[in-house]
């Protein structure tokens, strides 16, 4: 199975490299398959790419999903 996770964008460089934050964990992940992305906007991200733009609310709402799952996955 996999899970595509939504992230912040933090940075972008001048060949689409983009840093972004995952609830505090940073990782690189690729532009090039998502337009009109900038500084402050959220992405789905999967094997390094963004795949889509979300709004705010939608990411948060994710990622409390996703952290509900983790938390009853570990106990």
């Amino acid at each position: 199975m996999c899970i595509a996770f939504p992230g912040k964008i933090i940075s972008i460089d001048e060949n689409m490299r983009a840093i972004i934050d995952i609830s505090g964990v940073q990782r690189e992940v690729r532009l090039d398959l998502v337009d009109d992305t900038g500084i402050g906007d959220y992405v789905i991200c999967h094997a390094g790419f963004a795949i889509q733009k979300l709004d705010e609310e939608t990411a948060h709402e994710m990622l409390d999903c996703l952290k509900e799952i983790m938390e009853n996955e570990v106990h």
